[in-house]
């Protein structure tokens, strides 16, 4: 079976989630198509969706811009699963806290940008993470946090007391780059390993 995955790629390298994907399908025996998404006209054709980091104000711009922004919202709304890191977490918040983020208002989250410091404080940190029997390498760089959680969100994960990841039906969030190590356990987790997400895929 070939799962089609669409990463949005209208900023930045998405290398590294696809590489990700791929070892984290491989692992359940799937093959995974990865398409980079940067115009209209592709999400349609997903199983699942990776928002990646990069610059928040920038991508919710462009996402909207080249009409993407309409599909990812069509994608969730048929339950189709979809995971977020880092900017991607602000881009589907449902309050960024900032009003040049237009957000797609997918995950009942408000989010802290930069809630971890600046570039110069980066950092990985060993974090439990439901789900995952071992912790998991995150790796924070200009990560917000998560403030406020909607009722039907999840945490699945805590960091100095401030929520990094979450869990809403088939959307998962991260304030972390999950791609940035060799573990690729959050894109199993997000994907892969929950029956409910594989009938979708």
């Amino acid at each position: 079976m070939t799962v089609t995955v669409g990463v949005v790629a209208v900023q930045g390298d998405v290398s590294e989630h696809a590489r990700a994907i791929e070892r984290a399908g491989g692992g359940h025996g799937l093959e995974t198509n990865v398409r980079e998404l940067r115009t209209a006209g592709i999400v349609p054709d997903c199983d699942v969706l990776l928002l990646p980091g990069g610059e928040s104000t920038t991508i919710s711009r462009l996402v909207h811009r080249e009409g993407i922004a309409d599909e990812i919202r069509e994608h969730a709304e048929a339950g189709k699963p979809i995971l977020a890191t880092c900017a991607g977490l602000i881009l589907v918040s449902s309050d960024s806290g900032d009003d040049r983020v237009d957000t797609l208002d997918l995950l009942d989250v408000t989010v802290e940008r930069n809630a971890f410091g600046r570039q110069r404080e980066s950092f990985e940190a060993p974090l439990s993470v439901a789900g995952l029997d071992e912790q998991f390498p995150a790796v924070f760089i200009r990560a917000p946090a998560i403030e406020h959680v909607g009722d039907d969100v999840e945490v699945l994960a805590t960091w100095d007391g401030r929520v990094v990841a979450v869990r809403q039906g088939p959307l998962v969030g991260t304030a972390f780059h999950p791609e940035l190590t060799a573990d690729s356990r959050i894109h199993d987790l997000a994907f892969f390993e929950d029956e409910a997400v594989r009938s979708l895929v």
